[in-house]
C-alpha cells in the first residue's frame, strides 16, 4: 500500500540530487506533486516523466528569493487539492572562500538562497500546512552544526535555517505542523563536485552519500503518524571520504 496516496508534497531544489531523489521516492509512494526549481528545462523534463508514470504533478520555475515565484508556487499547490501534507525544502547555494577574500555578494547569495527562500516560502504555505497538519522538511548539512575553514558563509547560512527551523517548531507544533531539520554528510552530485573543487579537495563519489538514501531517510520520517515526530535527523557515509 502507497504511504502517500493521498497526500500533497512540495519539493523545492527537485531538480538537485537529493530533491531529485526525494520526487521520485514520494511519486512511488503516491503523492501528488508540486515541483520546484530555477532550471525550467529540468523540471519539465521530471515533470513528464512523472505524469508518463501516473502522477499527479505540477512544475513552477523561479527565483524562490523573489515573491513572483513564491505567489507561483501558492498557486498551483491550489490545483492539486485543499492543502499541504508535506514541504521540503532542498535547494542549496554554496560558495567556497575564506573570510578574509571571499566577495560579500557570495555571503548574500548563500544566505538568499540557502535562508530567504525557504523562509518565504514556508510563510506563504503556512496556511495549507495548518490545513492537513503537514510537516516542513529543511534540508541542512552537517555544516549546520559546525564550521571548516573555507566554507565560513556557508555553514553560517545553514546555521540560520537551522534556527529558522526550530524558531518555527516552537510556533506551529501547536497547530499539528511538524518541522525536520535533516543534517546529511556529504552526499554525491553536482552540489558536491562543486563544493570539492571550491576547497581543492578530490571528488569521491563512491565514500559519500547516495541520494537515495537521504530521500528514504526523509520519506520515511515524513510517514510517521501525527502522534510522533522526528526533528533532527543526522546522516553521513558509512565509509568516510579520504580527501
Amino acid at each position: 500500500m502507497s504511504r502517500f496516496g493521498d497526500r500533497v508534497a512540495v519539493v523545492a531544489g527537485a531538480t538537485g540530487a537529493i530533491g531529485g531523489a526525494i520526487v521520485r521516492s514520494l511519486a512511488g509512494e503516491g503523492a501528488s506533486l508540486l515541483l520546484l526549481g530555477r532550471d525550467e528545462a529540468r523540471l519539465r523534463e521530471i515533470g513528464t516523466e512523472l505524469e508518463e508514470g501516473g502522477v499527479a504533478v505540477r512544475t513552477v520555475a523561479g527565483d524562490l528569493t523573489g515573491q513572483p515565484a513564491v505567489e507561483a508556487a501558492d498557486a498551483a499547490v491550489e490545483s492539486l487539492g485543499d492543502g499541504v501534507d508535506l514541504l521540503v525544502h532542498a535547494a542549496g547555494a554554496f560558495r567556497a572562500g575564506s573570510v578574509e577574500s571571499a566577495p560579500a555578494g557570495d555571503l548574500d547569495l548563500q544566505f538568499a538562497v540557502n535562508v530567504r527562500a525557504p523562509y518565504l516560502l514556508t510563510r506563504r504555505l503556512l496556511p495549507a500546512l495548518r490545513a492537513r497538519r503537514g510537516l516542513v522538511v529543511f534540508v541542512n548539512s552537517t555544516a549546520g552544526l559546525g564550521a571548516g575553514a573555507g566554507s565560513a558563509a556557508y555553514a553560517a547560512s545553514k546555521h540560520a535555517l537551522r534556527a529558522l527551523a526550530d524558531g518555527l517548531r516552537a510556533e506551529v507544533n501547536v497547530d499539528g505542523v511538524r518541522v525536520l531539520s535533516v543534517y546529511p554528510g556529504r552526499t554525491r552530485g553536482r552540489m558536491q563536485r562543486e563544493v570539492c573543487r571550491g576547497l581543492g579537495q578530490r571528488y569521491d563519489e563512491e565514500r559519500f552519500l547516495d541520494p537515495a538514501d537521504v530521500a528514504t531517510a526523509i520519506v520515511d520520517a515524513a510517514a510517521l503518524p501525527p502522534s510522533a515526530e522526528v526533528y533532527d535527523l543526522r546522516l553521513r557515509p558509512a565509509s568516510k571520504p579520504r580527501l
